[in-house]
């Protein structure tokens, strides 16, 4: 009877208080493969994450899928910025930012917009689509904030992303929000687009 009553108040207790909210939980975007990633990115901020072809491209956060590409429109003859990521996807993450990762070989099978994913989720393979075609399989990875579709040149990288990624590949819960919200607040929702 004691056992029951002590059940029943905890029971009880948890129902009454207000659940916390955890803070968010990071992961590295590519599990299950050795890989390697400069702290230099050519004229944005970004990275590239090199591995093998086929390795799993996942999501660093929970959060809600934002846009998937599974077509490769690129072309050589065009060169258009906005196809030259490949395949790929990016995710709000409950922190409000966005994650990036282009390039991939393939984007998982049920992975649409607005389809939640958790930290860890499988969202594509790493591969070497658009302009990256005869280079080294890796993913382009970006941290920016949401825009509308077509602004490319902010979903493909705002902040520069090591220090996250070195946190992450430790299993150290680094948030890039507060540095990405200084960003934006310097350049704007719409930074003028590059010349590149």
């Amino acid at each position: 009877m004691k056992i029951l009553r002590i059940a029943f108040v905890g029971i009880l207790f948890a129902s009454i208080m207000p659940s916390a909210k955890a803070a968010p939980i990071y992961a590295f975007p590519v599990v299950g493969c050795k890989v390697t990633y400069a702290h230099v990115h050519h004229d944005y901020p970004a990275t590239d994450v090199l591995t093998k072809a086929g390795c799993k491209f996942v999501a660093v956060t929970s959060g809600v899928v934002d846009e998937v590409r599974r077509v490769d429109q690129w072309s050589g003859k065009t060169n258009l910025p906005l196809d030259r990521g490949g395949l790929w996807v990016s995710i709000i993450g409950d922190d409000g930012v966005r994650y990036y990762g282009s390039h991939l070989k393939k984007v998982e099978v049920g992975i649409e917009p607005g389809v939640r994913v958790n930290a860890g989720d499988l969202l594509g393979l790493v591969g070497a689509t658009g302009d990256a075609r005869g280079t080294a399989p890796h993913v382009h990875f970006g941290i920016s904030w949401p825009t509308a579709a077509d602004i490319w040149w902010v979903r493909r990288g705002m902040l520069y992303p090591w220090k996250y990624l070195d946190a992450w590949k430790i299993g150290k819960d680094l948030s890039p929000a507060k540095s990405l919200a200084v960003v934006h607040a310097k350049v704007g929702d719409v930074p003028p687009l590059p010349k590149k």
